[in-house]
C-alpha cells in the first residue's frame, strides 16, 4: 500500500506542476468525519488562493503572491494547457483533498484478487479547454482489501493483513463498531488524492 500510494502523489503532481508549492504554504486543511455502522471515511481538505505578480513565458515560471504576503515561485510543466493565457494579476486558486474510508465486509462479501486480497488503483484528470484559462483537476485513488485476523475487545483494536502480508493493528474508537466485526471478515480501505487548479482573469 506505500507503494501505491507513493505512485499516486507522483501522478498528481505531475498533472498540474506548478501546484504544490502553493498548496504547502496555504492555510490550515480542515478535516472531517463521517462514520456509520461498518464504515468510516476522513476527510482533509486545504485551498489556497494566489495573484500572478510575474510571469516568463519561456521558461514557463510564476510568481504568485498570497494573501499573507508570501510569494511563490514555480514553473508549470507541459501538462498545464493555454500557459499563454496566465497575465499578471490573474487569480490563481488551488483545492487539494485527501480522504480515507474504511467500509467492513462481512464473511463471504467483497471483491478479492486471487490471492486472497489484493489492490487497484485507478486515475482520473480533466484539463481546460483549448484556449480557456488554464484549469483542470486530476485524482487518484488506491483499494486495498485486507483480512481480520484478530480482535482485541479489551483494546479496541482489529489485526489486519494486508495483500502484502503486513499487519496492521486498527484502532476502533466506537465499541459498538467493535461488535460488528468477527475474525474472517475483510475491511476495504479506499485512499483518495484529487488537486483542482483554476486561473481567474484579473479584475477589471
Amino acid at each position: 500500500m506505500q507503494r501505491s500510494a507513493s505512485k499516486i502523489a507522483l501522478l498528481i503532481g505531475c498533472a498540474l506542476a506548478a501546484s504544490s508549492p502553493l498548496v504547502s504554504q496555504a492555510q490550515q486543511p480542515t478535516t472531517t468525519l463521517d462514520t456509520s455502522p461498518g464504515k468510516a471515511t476522513a476527510t482533509e481538505t486545504t485551498r489556497a488562493t494566489a495573484t500572478v505578480t510575474a510571469v516568463d513565458p519561456k521558461t514557463r515560471a510564476l510568481s504568485l503572491k498570497q494573501a499573507n504576503g508570501n510569494v511563490v515561485e514555480m514553473t508549470a510543466g507541459p501538462e498545464v494547457r493555454n500557459f499563454d493565457q496566465i497575465k499578471v494579476g490573474d487569480q490563481v486558486q488551488a483545492e487539494f483533498v485527501r480522504a480515507l474510508s474504511l467500509e467492513l465486509k462481512k464473511a463471504g462479501t467483497g471483491t478479492t484478487s486471487s490471492s486472497g486480497t489484493g489492490a487497484t488503483a485507478q486515475t482520473a484528470e480533466v484539463r481546460s479547454a483549448s484556449g480557456a484559462k488554464p484549469g483542470g483537476a486530476m485524482g487518484a485513488s488506491v483499494t486495498v482489501m485486507a483480512d481480520v485476523i484478530a480482535i482485541a475487545p479489551d483494546k479496541n483494536t482489529v489485526t489486519l493483513r494486508g495483500p502484502q502480508g503486513n499487519l496492521v493493528d486498527l484502532y476502533v474508537k466506537d465499541p459498538e463498531q467493535l461488535k460488528n466485526i468477527q475474525t474472517g471478515d475483510k475491511v476495504e480501505a479506499v485512499y483518495v488524492e484529487a488537486i483542482a487548479i483554476k486561473v481567474q482573469e484579473a479584475p477589471k
